[in-house]
């Protein structure tokens, strides 16, 4: 018999000399330090002082029986956790199933087999150490976890402290730029004017990534209540926003005649559509040609999409887009990598979902799914995912 690398204590609650003897010797020469209780009372006592790993625990004794001792050990967060395996010549299936409600591990009948209780003893004591590494390395996660969350908030704190500050020297700039363009635009060189140009729109390209980056910020934290949608409304915001963007790329935008409902949150949405629209304009064709639609899905949502003359994109890339600072073509330096992130973190917080996919003959479609109602629109995330995929129209 091969003794066990560590000594664990193992506990005897029986009022049989003869049966605590023999187990004693055994168990003993099994390499366990093994102490030993007459009674319940001293079986309780003896468990609550030395804190054994396992208790063998005799049912018939005088006084407090076995289920009383078990019944009490169970209910004290000290000794909950200890195993303990019945010893007992009752063989009636009552008896064992209210050994097993009080929160035993096991049973032993009389006359008890030694390599038996042996085996009984090694596997569950084996649990109870896989147990407590399983606990502590929860407990350890917890933290872990905890402390994340302490740093991600301070992070969060310190991104908005920072991109708030910086708004303000930077729109002194824009600004004085600004001055200095209409005031000396005839005295000023060309190539000095050429300057101030790439001065002026790199400040506005600066501003709208602060406020890209104030957005995905709030995101992280803040809640909204959705509600029924006027999509007509939304969209036109979005028109009056890109309206000299569209001009500047001499595009051609296609609305639909009517909007199907869906509940979101407005200021939310009209971000979703100057990300889409924004990049279609860029990235598409020349000149741009934008069909703008929206579909109603099987399975409650609606499906809002932006198709593009543009060309097609590789499958590979298509999760890659919604990835914080990445672009979409390496060869259009404006693309800041953020919109379709933060285009993912408002559809994902309004309880859809966000996709691309190629369209036949040219072009790609960007879409977002919204919920047809409230009810879909409260439910938990976990369930969220189950109903969010539009695949089928």
């Amino acid at each position: 018999m091969k003794p066990i690398d560590k000594k664990e204590t193992l506990l005897i609650v029986d009022d049989i000399p003869s049966n605590v003897t023999l187990l004693l010797d055994f168990l003993t020469r099994a390499g366990y330090e093994v102490l030993v209780a007459e009674d319940g009372e001293e079986g309780v006592q003896t468990a609550e002082y030395a804190r054994p790993d396992l208790i063998l625990l005799d049912i018939m004794m005088p006084g407090m029986n076995g289920f009383e001792a078990c019944q009490y050990l169970k209910s004290q967060s000290q000794t909950a956790d200890i195993p303990i395996i019945f010893m007992t010549a009752l063989t009636d299936t009552t008896d064992k199933v209210k050994g097993f409600s009080l929160g035993a591990a096991d049973y032993i009948t009389k006359p008890i087999q030694f390599e038996e209780v042996l085996a009984r003893i090694t596997t569950h004591l084996k649990l109870r150490r896989l147990q407590k590494q399983l606990t502590a390395q929860n407990k350890q996660l917890q933290e872990h976890t905890e402390e994340l969350e302490i740093r991600n908030r301070e992070l969060d704190a310190f991104a908005h402290t920072v991109a708030h500050d910086l708004k303000n020297p930077l729109h002194a700039v824009v600004s004085l730029t600004n001055i200095l363009q209409q005031k000396f635009a005839i005295t000023l060189p060309e190539k000095a004017q050429k300057h101030l140009e790439i001065i002026a729109l790199s400040g506005h390209k600066m501003t709208k990534i602060i406020d890209a980056l104030l957005l995905l910020a709030r995101l992280s934290k803040q809640e909204v209540k959705t509600v029924p949608l006027d999509m007509g409304e939304v969209v036109e915001q979005v028109q009056q926003r890109l309206h000299y963007m569209n001009k500047q790329y001499t595009g051609t935008i296609v609305f639909p005649d009517t909007w199907l409902s869906a509940y979101g949150y407005p200021q939310w949405v009209e971000e979703i559509w100057v990300n889409y629209i924004g990049n279609a304009l860029k990235y598409s064709g020349n000149p741009p040609h934008i069909e703008v639609g929206n579909d109603e899905c099987k399975n409650g949502m609606i499906k809002f999409w932006v198709r593009d003359n543009g060309e097609h994109l590789a499958p590979e890339v298509y999760q890659q887009l919604f990835t914080p600072f990445t672009r979409l073509q390496e060869s259009h330096p404006e693309g800041y990598g953020l919109g379709l992130s933060i285009v993912q973190r408002i559809t994902e917080k309004l309880g859809g979902e966000v996709g691309v996919r190629t369209i036949e003959g040219n072009g790609n479609e960007f879409y977002f799914t919204l919920p047809i109602n409230a009810h879909l629109s409260d439910m938990k995330d976990d369930d969220k995912k189950i109903i969010s995929s539009c695949n089928d129209i």
